[in-house]
């Protein structure tokens, strides 16, 4: 999708957008000389019953010299994220229309900062417009995208600089999107950290290691998870400073299991091929690092994605083994679906001894205990640091990626008590996502801050949301790099 900025409209064929305010007229954003277009504008408006509610559109052709002009009103509400989601309405409405350019006017509209706002229509539309449409061979001509430009006209000079940023931001959650989106025979450990190599050209440093390297380490958790699979494990590391050496890095961790069939403890064939989006933590570490570094941040961030597939092959953990973490501590592995906390818990070991990071947050698909909390409007936040919490609860609602944090706390802990090992992977149905949140704290050192982000609902969407379409929503890069930009960049 190409961005422009202008300072009016440009000549030629085209469909104008009129963003209108809540409880504005929408008939008032055309010159008084015209009444025919004034007319049909406020009895459109009026049948739609449209009252510049967020992101609600009308579309409607007015006249304009000897021909008509496709016209849309679009609804920006009276909310901060009302540019955003009005850009991200007008591309959903248009994207597959045949239209294939889109004139957004922001002239005549109060907007207490013109070019953040311009960025704002910007960002919603990129993000909006993104699909996975890699393997549709037969798509029907009035099935695909037809938009391939916007001019946002009125930004004034900072628009260019505004959209920036966020150009770098929607770019990391597209890459999100895209690893999220591929089936599990595209994007496995292997491939994962191809991909991932991209990022070099951007500055981000980059280490993997293969199993050998990792059962050298210790990891034993990991690679209990990893030993029915055919494809090999890898931990992938990048690492982005922006700091020249001058700041201690945060790490960003993300449980990366590029498919998981539940291992031994098998899950249900029904929508088991959802869980080729298991690795969305891991996905979206990898999203914003790529944002980071596109944006240059001056954060020091170093990220880690531990990627593994679940298997129930032949040589498969089962139920009752017991595994020994690279912390030392044991395991006993009560249910091989609980293996997104044995793959974190070493990928967390390793960075605190490799990078004595002071700061750990780690994302994870981690429990579906946690969608029937929260269903899919919220993101779970545990933490050891009120702070920290803090923190990421404000960042969340700045990004959109929003957040709810849940208890944590000794009388949680003693769910996980193991009668053979230092504790299992698993407690009772009751207060589920609290124990995994506990079980991952225990591998959290001593005077590290942390927290853990459960987005089992974020990560995938069964339908289309204010900024994506049906399937992956690319949740945490916005998350991520808002908390980066707030808190690391000082």
């Amino acid at each position: 999708m190409l961005v422009r900025f202008a300072t009016s409209r440009p000549e030629g064929a085209y469909t104008l957008a009129l963003p209108i305010a809540a409880g504005a007229a929408p008939a008032d954003r055309l010159p008084p000389s015209d009444s025919a277009a004034r007319g049909i504008v406020r009895s459109a408006a009026e049948a739609a019953r449209f009252e510049g509610e967020t992101g609600a559109t009308v579309d409607l052709f007015i006249p304009e010299g000897s021909g008509v002009r496709r016209l849309v009103l679009v609804g920006v509400g009276s909310g901060p994220d009302g540019h955003e989601r009005a850009g991200a309405a007008l591309v959903a409405r248009l994207l597959t229309s045949g239209e294939t350019r889109l004139v957004i006017d922001l002239t005549g509209i109060a907007v207490a900062d013109p070019a953040e706002a311009a960025a704002k229509y910007a960002s919603g539309a990129v993000l909006r417009s993104w699909r996975h449409d890699v393997y549709r061979t037969k798509l029907a001509p009035k099935a695909r995208p037809s938009l391939t430009e916007i001019v946002i006209v009125g930004g004034g000079e900072g628009a260019e600089a505004a959209w920036s940023r966020l150009e770098a931001v929607a770019a990391g959650v597209a890459f999100t999107r895209e690893l999220v989106a591929e089936p599990a025979n595209i994007i496995y450990p292997e491939s994962f950290v191809e991909r991932c190599e991209a990022l070099t050209a951007l500055g981000v440093k980059i280490e993997a290691l293969d199993e050998a390297a990792m059962r050298e380490a210790g990891m034993g958790a990991l690679l209990g998870v990893s030993q029915g699979s055919a494809r090999e494990a890898r931990l992938l590391v990048m690492r982005w400073d922006g700091s020249d050496g001058t700041k201690d890095p945060v790490a960003f961790v993300g449980k990366g299991v590029t498919f998981d069939t539940g291992g031994i403890s098998i899950k249900p064939a029904a929508g088991m091929e959802d869980m080729k989006w298991d690795m969305g933590g891991a996905g979206a570490v990898a999203g914003a690092m790529k944002a980071l570094a596109m944006r240059k941040s001056k954060a020091h961030v170093i990220g880690v994605c531990a990627l593994v597939e679940n298997m129930p092959g032949g040589n498969a953990q089962r139920p009752g083994d017991v595994v020994t973490s690279m912390s030392g501590q044991t395991i006993e592995v009560i249910n091989t679906d609980a293996e997104g906390r044995l793959v974190l818990c070493d990928a967390i070991t390793w960075v605190q001894r490799r990078y004595k990071p002071r700061t750990i947050i780690d994302l994870a698909t981690l429990t579906g205990a946690m969608i029937i909390a929260l269903g899919h409007e919220h993101g779970g936040l545990f933490s050891n640091s009120d702070e920290l919490a803090d923190q990421l609860l404000a960042a969340g609602k700045a990004s959109g990626d929003a957040l709810w944090r849940l208890p944590m706390g000794d009388a949680y802990d003693k769910l996980i008590e193991s009668p053979i090992a230092d504790m299992k992977n698993v407690g009772p149905r009751d207060a589920g996502s609290i124990s995994a949140a506990q079980f991952i704290l225990r591998f959290v050192e001593e005077g590290v801050n942390w927290a853990h982000l459960d987005i089992a609902g974020m990560v995938w969407a069964a339908k289309p949301g204010p900024l994506w379409d049906k399937g992956a929503t690319g949740y945490g890069v916005r998350l991520l790099d808002r908390f980066a930009a707030d808190n690391l960049e000082g």
